[in-house]
């Protein structure tokens, strides 16, 4: 396994099919772009979700659909819903640490049930026609909670496991745990992919350099960035950084024109666009406190120098 493979974490609000249409047009470097979750809320699927995982206004972009579920029923009708979309390609959320979800038993409150990650693996294997993959963390109180359900993983029939080496209850304070991740990926039988803090990504003597720290194994497939390539889209390319967000803008900028209604509609995405963006701070503060159309398009002119 060489260890190159390169995914674009979701990030609800902000990486929408626009948005990743928009960086796999302009930058690329990408393998896989992952959707935010799709959930059920209310005992239903969020059709917000499902408009998000149409196979039309993905295609031609590398992606694939995360799902979150509390137990084996609801990833069950997820998956579902996705397969009747046509998508053959899946990943479960068992890492997300808002306490909303935990609470409910989603994402990183998964870890805490065992018997439940077990239905789970009863569904994986039901489906046989789908590539599944798992994103999760260390646990959500003590890494004891994930190392527990590792063996149920190892039996599911995935093509990788993300791990955020962070517990839940961090939600993304601290530093994540570099070693913590290695002891999960000599535990675990699947291919691994490292996601926490990649903000500078360098591979050197067939290691990846993630800050000061290399990461080397045979399970090593690759890494996911999330906020690193919000924050630098360009990050994976050595295009210039000014022509990289004058033209993902430019697509963002027709879609919310185009398919919104109202400044304060329009303006919410176009904000949300430039939130983690590196880029001067008077320009980025003169964004943000446009409350209308024109005030935003005087502050965005510098695009076009």
């Amino acid at each position: 396994m060489d260890g190159t493979y390169i995914a674009f974490a979701p990030l609800q609000g902000y990486t929408d099919a626009v948005y990743r249409r928009a960086h796999w047009e302009c930058v690329g470097g990408v393998d896989e772009y992952y959707t935010p979750f799709v959930r059920i809320e209310k005992g239903e699927i969020r059709k917000k979700d499902l408009r998000d995982t149409d196979p039309t206004v993905n295609e031609g972009v590398p992606t694939v659909p995360q799902v979150i579920a509390k137990d084996g029923d609801e990833f069950s009708r997820l998956c579902d819903a996705l397969q009747g979309q046509g998508w053959g390609r899946i990943d479960l959320n068992m890492g997300c640490p808002f306490p909303m979800q935990v609470k409910a038993g989603r994402g990183n409150g998964l870890l805490q049930r065992p018997e439940h990650v077990e239905e789970i693996l009863r569904e994986m294997q039901k489906r046989p026609e789908v590539s599944f993959s798992v994103k999760m963390r260390l646990g959500q109180e003590s890494e004891e909670e994930g190392l527990r359900v590792m063996p149920i993983i190892n039996e599911m029939p995935l093509v990788h496991v993300t791990l955020h080496p962070r517990l839940g209850r961090q939600q993304y304070k601290g530093v994540a745990d570099k070693e913590a991740f290695m002891r999960f990926m000599e535990g675990g039988q699947h291919p691994m992919v490292y996601n926490g803090d990649v903000v500078e990504l360098k591979m050197e003597n067939g290691k990846w350099k993630i800050g000061a720290d290399a990461i080397d194994s045979t399970k090593l497939k690759g890494v996911m960035i999330g906020r690193g390539l919000l924050v630098r889209p360009w990050m994976l390319s050595d295009k210039e950084p000014h022509m990289v967000i004058k033209n993902m803008h430019a697509i963002v900028y027709r879609h919310a024109t185009e398919h919104l209604c109202g400044d304060s509609q329009i303006l919410s995405r176009l904000h949300a666009f430039w939130e983690y963006l590196d880029i001067p701070h008077k320009q980025k503060k003169a964004i943000m406190k446009a409350t209308t159309l024109r005030r935003y398009n005087e502050a965005v002119a510098f695009l076009s120098r």
